[in-house]
């Protein structure tokens, strides 16, 4: 295996904007942005817009739309029977 061609990994703190959920996880992402967690150490930062904290998917409120009234609109619409 070459050497020094590999990104250094370490641990990263990923933060969603939409509802401030952190949580620490191993990557190679980069930022110019640290924050200090509990343990006193100082870990980069990467801001997320959804995590599974805010995703509908996880947190249940996923809406559904009514296939079979989209489907009757489309027929009125173009006049299929």
């Amino acid at each position: 295996m070459k050497q020094g061609i590999h990104p250094e990994y370490r641990q990263v703190v990923f933060q969603d904007t939409s509802t401030g959920f952190k949580f620490m996880a191993g990557s190679t992402m980069n930022s110019a942005e640290t924050i200090t967690m509990d343990d006193g150490n100082e870990y980069p930062l990467v801001r997320l817009e959804i995590s599974s904290d805010s995703h509908p998917f996880y947190t249940g409120r996923e809406k559904f739309t009514q296939a079979d009234g989209a489907v009757d609109r489309f027929n009125k619409k173009y006049g299929f029977k």
